[in-house]
């Protein structure tokens, strides 16, 4: 069974930080491309924040400089710190890996790629 665990959501004030983990210790597939997408009710899914092997990251226009994508391989976990949330913040957060041919897509046609998801994580920003 394919496993990738969100954790860390919840709720926070607008100006406040919440760091999400993906715990990659149950995926035994190999990956290149690990990106975190959110979904806002009534809106689409839409891809975040994404990692390369061995370190590249790219961001979506609306989180870049608040949010970071890191990896810790010694932890076999994927993080999103995320700073200075916003209302518009609030959406269900999943990691996912995604197919790239060695190399993450852009971000806009990510969601198209995935190869597979996680169950997702809650996160609720208010003002």
């Amino acid at each position: 069974q394919v496993q990738l665990v969100e954790s860390g959501g919840g709720s926070v004030q607008a100006g406040g930080s919440l760091r999400l983990a993906c715990d990659l210790s149950r995926y035994t597939y190999s990956w290149s491309c690990m990106t975190w997408f959110r979904q806002a009710p009534g809106k689409e899914r839409e891809g975040v924040a994404a990692f390369e092997v061995p370190g590249s990251t790219s961001y979506a226009d609306s989180v870049k400089g608040r949010f970071a994508i890191s990896l810790d391989n010694a932890k076999n976990t994927l993080y999103l710190q995320m700073n200075s949330l916003k209302p518009e913040d609030t959406a269900m957060y999943y990691c996912a890996s995604v197919w790239g041919g060695g190399s993450c897509p852009p971000l806009s046609l990510a969601v198209g790629k995935v190869a597979h998801w996680g169950q997702g994580t809650q996160v609720t920003v208010s003002s």
